[in-house]
């Protein structure tokens, strides 16, 4: 029996059909992130990107995403290994560290659900849409018009 693609492909080898499986459908790449200027801590919000559909974990426009949301971040071979924002059970992070899928993983289990009921989706854990939220700026004008 052969091994499994991502045992065997570098991540630059893979055709689009693989790359494209090896998302678990987690949906943790589509929350907004806080990054803290000075030290570059991550800090993970509950807050979806307005494409995401928090039942699914998957993009409602997934083919046009890019175009859609100018801040949404193309996973590539090269830039998965620089995203600081990853999660460490990320199947691209994964295998790009030379790692192996967990049990959980639908490439593994058979079963889109097991991410689900492993605990490690975002289903159930959005607490918000970006399109829920006031305009950063007018928010941030808001916050510092309080300050003393």
């Amino acid at each position: 029996m052969d091994a499994p693609f991502w045992k065997t492909k570098k991540l630059e080898e893979m055709s689009r059909a693989e790359w494209e499986a090896l998302c678990d459908g987690c949906g943790k790449c589509c929350m907004a992130k806080l990054e803290d200027a000075d030290t570059g801590e991550i800090y993970w919000t509950s807050v979806s990107c307005r494409l995401f559909d928090a039942g699914k974990c998957r993009c409602t426009d997934y083919r046009n995403r890019l175009e859609r949301v100018p801040d949404c971040v193309g996973l590539t071979p090269d830039n998965v290994r620089n995203l600081p924002w990853l999660p460490a059970t990320c199947a691209y992070r994964l295998i790009a560290e030379g790692k192996d899928l967990y049990w959980w993983h639908r490439l593994v289990s058979g079963s889109e659900e097991t991410v689900h009921e492993a605990g490690i989706s975002m289903r159930g854990r959005v607490s918000a849409s970006e399109d829920d939220m006031p305009d950063a700026e007018a928010y941030f004008d808001f916050m510092l018009a309080d300050e003393p």
